[in-house]
């Protein structure tokens, strides 16, 4: 999916939001139009020449359709998770309204028109490719519709022994996620959508993370982590035959979404920094410059599992993460989104950095699990990084203009 520029046309939102607001967006009318006149002002400027031609900030990703966009658009430079836990009094009827209200604005936002209640218009203009998705939790979908509505992976992952996990990165019943290329841009959207929720909701945990910057690389280049990887050579795209079956779900009320899992993988920078060049290259199984197998000279070449050395040991070693993530059974493939992370150090060490690892795939038992068992069981990255967080969500279906997200849960 390509960012294009649409043509807003939010009057059925709107009515639908004052139905849900009733008086309580009185005088909201004229901020609406307020934000109309920002977005008009810009495009009066471009008409006569006093730009170029777009910038990257006006830049918009469509909102409504059959799927939520933020799962196959190319990926942004920034991105804020969030996930929230539902308070305690909150039924069907307030969920309902409450995704109502956040589908509104969010799809405002990601148009440059501001917020309905938006007291700062002027910060709602500028989309930057800005793409809010959104998850659900266990909690959530059992207050909507029942216990039944649960898919059967919508639960904590299977413990796995490399895992050390702090509640405070894991979890959540309602996930909002944002991406965009002007981290300016996503703050103003977090702050948006956490108003709009806090009667019902309390803040669980936030992460942010970012890629190289919009315009910085060549488009299709793979991202690289903060070893020094290229990270995620292998991963299905949209464009793929077999796309829809990995990824989106064909079951009930999620036809159309997806499965989510958010592992927070903190990476020991300070203890790589000690390790020599061969040695990074054999546990990950790929040369650091270009990201090519051991076996091959181009990145995407098919790695050889079966070429040996002349002393006749594997030339790409079993316990590489390349040889660890591999499998021969293409359904198991997941689609992946990742983020690096670099927060600011706690004690001696001077780095406290990560990955933000995002996959998207039908069924999280079927694909994710399999692929984690066999990291966790001999993949030598393991003596570097550690899984510090992690939750899992169900990714509703995108919804039309005249619905919401996850109509088709309640």
């Amino acid at each position: 999916m390509t960012a294009e520029e649409p043509t807003v046309s939010p009057s059925t939102g709107w009515s639908r939001r004052r139905l849900l607001l009733g008086s309580a967006v009185a005088g909201a009318g004229g901020l609406a139009a307020l934000g109309a006149d920002f977005a008009g002002r810009r495009l009066d400027a471009r008409s006569a020449g006093e730009a170029a031609g777009p910038l990257n900030g006006e830049l918009r990703v469509p909102f409504f359709g059959p799927h939520q966009a933020g799962v196959t658009v190319d990926p942004q430079t920034h991105a804020t998770y969030v996930a929230l836990d539902l308070r305690e009094d909150v039924d069907q009827q307030r969920l309902r309204r409450l995704m109502g209200i956040l589908t509104e604005d969010a799809a405002r936002l990601t148009q440059g028109v501001p917020a309905l209640a938006d007291s700062e218009p002027e910060l709602g203009t500028v989309p930057a490719r800005l793409t809010i998705t959104f998850g659900f939790g266990t909690q959530l979908v059992d207050r909507a519709a029942g216990r039944a509505q649960n898919p059967a992976w919508l639960r904590p992952l299977p413990a796995f022994g490399i895992d050390r996990l702090e509640d405070r990165w894991s979890g959540g019943d309602l996930l909002l996620q944002f991406n965009a290329d002007d981290p300016f841009t996503i703050a103003h959207a977090v702050r948006m959508l956490l108003k709009d929720a806090r009667n019902s909701t309390t803040v669980r945990w936030v992460q942010q993370g970012f890629r190289r910057a919009h315009g910085s690389e060549r488009p299709g280049t793979t991202m690289r982590n903060l070893f020094g990887q290229v990270d995620g050579t292998v991963n299905p795209n949209p464009t793929d035959s077999d796309f829809d079956t990995l990824v989106w779900s064909s079951e009930g009320w999620l036809a159309g979404g997806t499965s989510m899992v958010l592992r927070r993988i903190a990476m020991d920078v300070d203890k790589w920094d000690e390790l020599d060049r061969p040695g990074r290259e054999q546990s990950i199984g790929r040369t650091l410059s270009n990201g090519a197998p051991l076996t091959g000279t181009h990145e995407h070449d098919e790695p050889d599992f079966e070429a040996r050395t002349p002393i006749g040991f594997p030339v790409i070693p079993e316990f590489s993460h390349i040889a660890r993530a591999r499998t021969p059974d293409l359904s198991q493939r997941i689609h992946r989104r990742a983020y690096n992370y670099d927060d600011p150090p706690t004690g001696e060490e001077i780095s406290n950095t990560g990955l933000l690892f995002v996959s998207y795939q039908a069924d999280v038992d079927k694909q994710f699990v399999p692929v984690q068992k066999r990291l966790d069981e001999l993949d030598l990255l393991n003596e570097w990084t550690t899984p510090i967080g992690s939750a899992v969500f169900a990714i509703p279906p995108g919804c039309a203009e005249d619905g919401y997200i996850g109509d088709t849960l309640f």
